[in-house]
């Protein structure tokens, strides 16, 4: 069951080439449980990748925007994907059934398209100055902003938060993560944002903290809108816990 969670938690966050296993409640919940870590493991791999450019003399702002980029790509996408269309049925105005009608969709609104453009502007622009700093740093910053992305993902899965739908990656692992793996995560996070911040031990800690509790809001906003969490809700919970970390790391000097 542990491998096979690990496979669906990999297969899930990444492009990771991996044949598909066990899926059910169960491996759910190793997955939601161990997003923090893939998380950490991801932007570990793509801090390296801009510091590659920047050895290569390339300006941080190409470096950021290749980092972003690579992370879209890792990823296929699909948290961007959530991000929008749960912002086009937020953007509706309409009541549950609407408002999960209008993330079926396949189409992106203008809603949608000012979240992406907002959201990959934030992250190019919180990253640039971030790249500017020594490798332990950049690691640790990027490390830090996507794991506590998904870390808002687990958080989203507790034991409590229902599903929006009866089918579907929500209601596959809406309640699934207990609180002791939650708490893990944090730590684990918690510790690797402690190096994020050059002479701030504390607010790379604090950056996380103010990224969960506006994902914790968001969650609840979510099941008093729609009824509970949806497989676009945790997309978009990834994006947005992923740029307020960055936003918030990014608030210090160079």
């Amino acid at each position: 069951m542990i491998a096979d969670g690990l496979r669906l938690a990999l297969t899930t966050f990444t492009i990771a080439p991996l044949r598909p296993g066990r899926v059910d409640r169960a491996t759910a919940a190793v997955a939601m449980s161990v997003a923090p870590y893939v998380g950490l493991a991801l932007g570990a791999t793509l801090a390296a990748a801009g510091l590659g450019l920047r050895a290569l003399d390339a300006p941080p702002l190409l470096a950021a925007v290749f980092v972003v980029g690579a992370a879209a790509i890792v990823t296929r996408g699909l948290h961007l994907d959530g991000l929008a269309d749960t912002v086009d049925g937020l953007g509706a105005y309409r009541d549950a059934a609407g408002t999960l009608e209008v993330m079926r969709r396949p189409d992106v609104g203008p809603f949608g398209v000012a979240a992406l453009c907002l959201v990959l502007l934030a992250q190019a622009a919180a990253l640039t100055p971030m790249l500017g700093r020594d490798w332990p740093l950049v690691l640790a910053g990027v490390a830090t902003a996507t794991g506590t992305g998904r870390l808002a993902v687990t958080l989203a899965c507790r034991t409590g938060v229902p599903s929006a739908r009866e089918s579907g990656l929500g209601a596959l692992v809406a309640g699934t993560v207990r609180w002791p793996a939650i708490g893990l995560g944090v730590a684990a996070v918690a510790a690797v944002a402690i190096a994020a911040v050059p002479g701030r031990p504390w607010q790379g800690p604090a950056a996380v903290a103010a990224a969960l509790a506006a994902a914790l809001l968001f969650t609840r906003h979510l099941v008093r809108r729609i009824g509970g969490i949806t497989g676009d809700v945790l997309g978009a919970q990834v994006e947005l816990a992923t740029t307020a970390t960055l936003v918030g790391l990014a608030l210090s000097p160079a």
